[in-house]
């Protein structure tokens, strides 16, 4: 079955993975397609890319993240950049793939590019998030938004989510916008904060180099996890270095469906059908510690508790205690009810 936009609800108990590609394709159509390919074998739902427009979002000195000095932001997008068509191919190859495809936006431009596509999902990266404008925009098509959180305090974030006004179709995600970043710089507890204030799925951008993170918001509610993804951390670009590999995204995605699973998955304390056998071979029964003669009255002294758990359970002490014995019995007995003078 072909995925499609229509398929996407963040208010189940599934968590979706998202794959972020970005940029490190380095411009290459034929290496963002075995991207996509390992990233969906990798078990990614979504998939996602940058559509940069260099001369519609940023001056050509504008300068670059710290951890990026390699060449000028401008040439970077420049170099870089997709056209229509091979964005397309890999929404395309998304598809034949089974996952949703989905873009991160910086420009009203790209948006317009990116609507003659067969895009999924739109991504309002965190330096978008003050960008009213391209919210503006965006809030006028179909297409459901994930909304990053990066940079932005409260009140630019409320005044994003009323500006999207779309509750239906809108998954808020905490992010810090830093690259890698430290476990105590996470704000998981900003999951269920989002969440109270805004009444939409919320999620993680996590940028840490391990998947603990991914997992414990899970725990929190997460209904999204997104998490950079390369082939090679060797990779040219800003964000190989820090990007899961696929065997490292293929153990996160794995751990995260297994810990779904458990949520999801409520039990009966009293419900014990999973545990007889359980039960017979680990707990105690009451045992005779004899010789005991009939007519003996039962005390503490001639009374051991050993496995197996198929005799008079070791919890039924005080109702064995001073009965009379029917019958002589040896030492090692496994005591029975019709041993017993009830």
């Amino acid at each position: 079955m072909t995925a499609s936009k229509t398929d996407l609800n963040f208010n189940t108990d599934r968590v979706y993975v998202i794959a972020e590609i970005g940029m490190n394709h380095d411009g290459s159509l034929g290496l963002a397609q075995q991207l996509t390919i390992e990233a969906a074998k990798a078990g990614a739902n979504i998939i996602k890319y940058q559509w940069h427009i260099p001369d519609a979002e940023t001056l050509p000195d504008a300068p670059a993240p710290h951890y990026f000095k390699g060449e000028t932001r401008y040439n970077y997008f420049k170099r870089t950049a997709f056209s229509v068509e091979q964005f397309d191919a890999l929404f395309a190859l998304c598809h034949k793939l089974n996952v949703l495809s989905c873009v991160s936006l910086f420009s009203d431009e790209s948006l317009a590019l990116m609507l003659k596509t067969g895009a999924d999902v739109i991504k309002i990266p965190s330096g978008e998030v003050t960008n009213v404008p391209l919210l503006r925009s965006v809030a006028k098509t179909a297409y459901p938004v994930i909304l990053s959180s990066g940079m932005s305090d409260w009140q630019e974030l409320d005044r994003a989510v009323e500006i999207l006004n779309r509750p239906d179709k809108l998954c808020l995600l905490q992010c810090s916008s830093i690259y890698p970043c430290p476990p105590e710089n996470v704000g998981l507890n900003l999951i269920k904060e989002m969440r109270q204030r805004y009444g939409v799925p919320v999620g993680l951008s996590d940028h840490t180099l391990t998947s603990a993170t991914a997992l414990a918001a899970v725990v929190y509610g997460a209904k999204v996890i997104e998490k950079h993804f390369t082939i090679s951390k060797k990779l040219y670009g800003p964000d190989a270095g820090f990007s899961l590999d696929p065997e490292e995204f293929k153990k996160m995605a794995d751990d995260i469906d297994y810990v779904v699973r458990a949520l999801s998955s409520e039990i009966d304390k009293n419900d014990l059908s999973n545990y007889g056998d359980m039960r017979n071979v680990f707990q105690k029964s009451i045992v005779i510690k004899g010789p005991v003669s009939k007519g003996e009255v039962l005390t503490i002294n001639n009374l051991t508790f050993k496995k197996p758990g198929t005799g008079i359970s070791a919890s039924k002490i005080d109702e064995v205690l001073g009965k009379r014995i029917n019958k002589n019995l040896q030492d090692n007995t496994l005591l029975d009810w019709s041993d017993i003078n009830i």
